[in-house]
């Protein structure tokens, strides 16, 4: 079990992940763990990124990393990922895996997906 901290534990699921290309802006933050969601959401194509919305009726697991991040960078994360933009709105997620005693948020895209691709659990 991984105990509360006053930092923040951020699941990324797209282009944040390690070897892609916004993995630059978590530089000095704790790299945790691979992680899985509960089967509550589906990741949509945007295009060169993946949004990811909740679904509890029809959802499935989504496979991503666990970060632990501060202050400065979680600031730095909602600027990339269009927090005031209303692209991204960031907001708690449930995990299977691994078992965590804190909240952890990820990135909720907030644009219309009724015409954009289901991608599955993973983005690659």
């Amino acid at each position: 079990m991984m105990t509360a901290n006053s930092d923040t534990l951020i699941f990324v699921y797209g282009t944040l992940k390690r070897g892609f290309c916004r993995a630059h802006n978590l530089q000095g933050q704790t790299f945790l763990s691979t992680a899985k969601t509960t089967a509550e959401y589906t990741m949509y194509n945007c295009g060169t990124y993946p949004g990811l919305v909740r679904n509890n009726g029809d959802g499935i697991s989504i496979q991503g990393e666990l970060w632990r991040v501060d202050h400065r960078a979680l600031k730095l994360l909602d600027e990339v990922e269009g927090v005031a933009e209303n692209l991204y709105q960031r907001g708690p997620i449930q995990l299977i895996q691994p078992q965590v005693t804190e909240t952890v948020e990820a990135y909720f895209y907030q644009r219309p997906v009724n015409q954009m691709p289901v991608i599955g659990d993973n983005w690659c």
